[in-house]
């Protein structure tokens, strides 16, 4: 099928021995109910397969309501997904799944949700330092918080179970381009990807809203590291597409995101983009 006929919300695209794994939320109500994820393989980012299923999520109980933003990682050996699902409590978290090939089928492999119990969470991303530690990157939603967040928390080595507390990065309104809103109005923070620039610098896309419009924006961190603090960069798309990732293939570094940010009509967007060795840019 063509790109142009996919309709996923949060595309994420794993790139592995020549081909382009593309994973992403089921755009069908939002992505509710929707009974897990599936996979579109392509060798050119604009013919790919019919969707394949990699996920089920009623099969395992999550398909309690959310089915967002599934990612997958390739981390000693084996293929590991971070996706939201609402828990038993009925709050959102991000769990972990595995499986033995990018094509699934995935199952359950955290204990739970890697996020807080009692928080509302979502999107959660795997950062790997230096030093190979393992940490998950996450929104603690607007809907709870009114002022979002992107929070990060340690993970086990084996990314089953969460270690310690999380620790708060930034703020939705912290941007400097974010202006204040009316009293409870929310601020909104979603998509975090962590990239590692030729320049060694530590590079987080997400997401928000800029004067009611989707945004892709960048921050980096003042350190090179997960805990250093974050300062906002220019926006890099500001009309209408958002929650990207960057990925590195036959075509070079690519960004992709989703647009336009309606229920039903979005659809994956591939842009190149240029490593700057202190951030990237669109070319």
């Amino acid at each position: 099928m063509n790109l142009k006929d996919i309709n996923i919300r949060d595309p994420f695209v794993l790139f592995e021995n020549g081909k382009y794994y593309m994973y992403g939320t089921r755009a069908k109500d939002f992505g509710h109910n929707t009974g897990g994820f599936d996979v579109y393989v392509s060798e050119d980012l604009v013919n790919w397969s019919d969707p394949i299923q990699c996920f089920d999520s009623e099969k395992f109980g999550l398909n309690r309501s959310v089915n967002w933003a599934p990612e997958v990682h390739k981390f000693q050996g084996a293929y590991y997904m971070f996706a939201s699902f609402t828990k038993e409590n009925g709050l959102r978290g991000t769990y972990s799944l595995k499986a033995e090939s990018p094509l699934g089928p995935f199952v359950p492999h955290s204990k739970g949700a890697l996020t807080p119990l009692e928080w509302e969470c979502i999107d959660g991303t795997l950062y790997v330092d230096k030093q190979g530690r393992s940490y998950l990157v996450f929104c603690h939603e607007h809907t709870q918080v009114i002022d979002g967040t992107v929070c990060f928390v340690k993970l086990s080595d084996d990314l089953s179970e969460s270690v310690g507390e999380p620790t708060m990065l930034f703020k939705g309104s912290t941007p400097y381009y974010i202006n204040e809103k009316p009293a409870g109005e929310h601020y909104i923070t979603d998509g975090p990807f962590m990239f590692r620039t030729s320049g060694g610098e530590l590079l987080m896309v997400w997401s928000t809203f800029i004067d009611h419009k989707y945004a892709q924006c960048i921050a980096r961190s003042d350190n090179g590291e997960i805990d250093g603090e974050f300062v906002h960069l220019p926006p890099i798309i500001t009309n209408d597409g958002g929650h990207g990732m960057i990925f590195n293939g036959k075509e070079g570094l690519t960004l992709t995101f989703h647009t336009p940010n309606q229920t039903n009509y979005e659809r994956p967007t591939f842009r190149k983009i240029r490593d700057t060795g202190d951030s990237v840019e669109i070319e």
